[in-house]
């Protein structure tokens, strides 16, 4: 991770849709910049509270989830070492409906307030759930809107952008994030997020064995094609997103 020319602590704001998704798509990332002092703040719009899975055996039900969820979420973030944590309260599965020039302003306040210098969020169109594309879209508008000076980046699933060509996209538009120290912050995010996790047998699996099915790399999308060519393995890197 770079060094700020006024020395101040790096500053990351992930907007996303649901509980878990900062876990399950970027936690080691998370972790990673944590452990170096980042100042992380994540928003989750929702409460998942529509999610399908209740646990295994079920021990949630509608009416619990939405706690539950928080708890775990909460628990999650103490394990990537997330300082902040934001919920907006949209029903889930409805943050596609939900006031978009209202979704924008209440983004955009928070990024006023923290001024990050990296945001990360969905991609609008390559999301995989109408509330991943939903927020996506709306995160991307702030940043704009309040014109930002930091980076902006879309998270990506597993290691599509390994390959992103048939998405759109050059390796010149990629960062690829090593994670492999961090993977037992990622792991621990995942059990922390016991109701969802628990039908996945193999992250209960003892930590080795489960250690191995995470990857040891993390893939963001650079939120418009760089000016220059972007430093491949950090995130805290200046470019122009305009």
């Amino acid at each position: 991770m770079t060094i700020n020319a006024n020395n101040r602590k790096h500053r990351l704001l992930a907007v996303f849709a649901h509980p878990d998704d900062e876990s399950f798509i970027c936690g080691g990332t998370l972790a990673k910049y944590a452990s170096m002092g980042a100042q992380i703040t994540l928003v989750s719009a929702t409460r998942g509270e529509m999610g399908r899975r209740m646990g295994n055996p079920p021990y949630v039900n509608r009416e619990s989830m939405p706690e539950i969820r928080e708890k775990e979420l909460r628990e999650a973030c103490e394990a990537l070492g997330i300082q902040r944590l934001e919920f907006f309260d949209i029903r889930d599965k409805m943050v596609e409906f939900y006031d978009s020039n209202r979704l924008i302003e209440r983004i955009g306040a928070l990024m006023d307030e923290i001024r990050p210098d990296v945001v990360l969020t969905f991609h609008e169109t390559l999301g995989g759930h109408p509330d991943h594309c939903a927020i996506g879209k709306a995160a991307t508008a702030a940043f704009h809107r309040t014109r930002q000076q930091g980076s902006l980046y879309f998270i990506s699933f597993g290691n599509a952008m390994e390959t992103p060509e048939p998405f759109g996209y050059t390796k010149q538009d990629i960062v690829k994030i090593d994670v492999r120290e961090h993977l037992k912050a990622k792991l621990a995010a995942f059990r922390a997020h016991r109701c969802q996790t628990e039908i996945d047998e193999w992250v209960w699996q003892p930590d080795r064995e489960a250690l191995a099915r995470l990857g040891r790399y993390e893939y963001f999308i650079a939120g418009k094609q760089a000016s220059k060519p972007l430093v491949a393995d950090d995130l805290f890197q200046p470019y122009s997103a305009e």
